[in-house]
């Protein structure tokens, strides 16, 4: 469900005195950003403004993400627990979540290596739509698709060589390549990252249902 139109109403507000732990997440990645507590009115505020707004403990007073460092954190939904008693909060951060620089109040530790895929398929997505001068994907993208698909063939080709014939890392560096151009291929055809993690969810889903694993 979006910001808008998680009902407030059916959330307990009795077990924390009014207060519920609120974790935020990057809506991309599934990094883990930061914990706050949210009452009936940051959250109204939360889902009015469209950026996380929480009850400060400390201060005793709505505290809005951000409001002093701008590093806002943009709602993209939210969701509630199976016992009504916690808020999980999808939200794009807009500069470093944490008062250190990290990405996460927990450290950068904590980033899903394979999370990192989502935020490079935003940003080729945004390569796309912007066009920078100068930018090697900018120039994919304008040789057009018969270019691209012809560079995931050459990189699918010397990705396998890798495998058969070289190192790890030189196997690593090949599949890196593959990915990239693949992303870029992709979005030259109006499609990404979720788009082929849907066919590969819909596909273990039917194996799931049809052999019990």
């Amino acid at each position: 469900m979006n910001a808008a139109t998680l009902d407030a109403s059916r959330l307990d507000w009795s077990k924390g005195d009014g207060l519920l732990p609120a974790i935020v997440q990057h809506w991309l990645t599934g990094e883990v950003l930061m914990l706050g507590y949210m009452n009936a009115e940051s959250l109204a505020k939360t889902q009015a403004s469209g950026q996380v707004t929480f009850f400060s403990r400390s201060k005793q007073r709505l505290w809005t993400k951000g409001e002093s460092s701008g590093h806002v954190l943009a709602v993209k939904s939210l969701h509630m627990d199976c016992d009504a008693d916690t808020l999980l909060v999808w939200a794009q951060p807009r500069g470093p979540t944490c008062h250190m620089g990290t990405s996460s109040c927990f450290g950068d530790d904590v980033r899903p290596r394979a999370g990192f895929l989502a935020e490079l398929d935003a940003l080729v997505a945004s390569r796309h739509d912007e066009r920078p001068e100068g930018s090697y994907t900018t120039k994919l993208f304008d040789g057009g698709i018969r270019r691209m698909a012809q560079k995931v063939g050459e990189e699918g080709v010397e990705t396998a060589l890798a495998a058969v014939a070289q190192d790890d890392e030189a196997l690593l560096g090949e599949a890196a390549d593959l990915i990239f151009h693949l992303l870029v291929t992709l979005r030259a055809r109006g499609l990404g990252l979720s788009d082929v993690t849907g066919v590969l969810a819909s596909r273990h889903s039917s194996g799931a249902s049809t052999q019990g694993s």
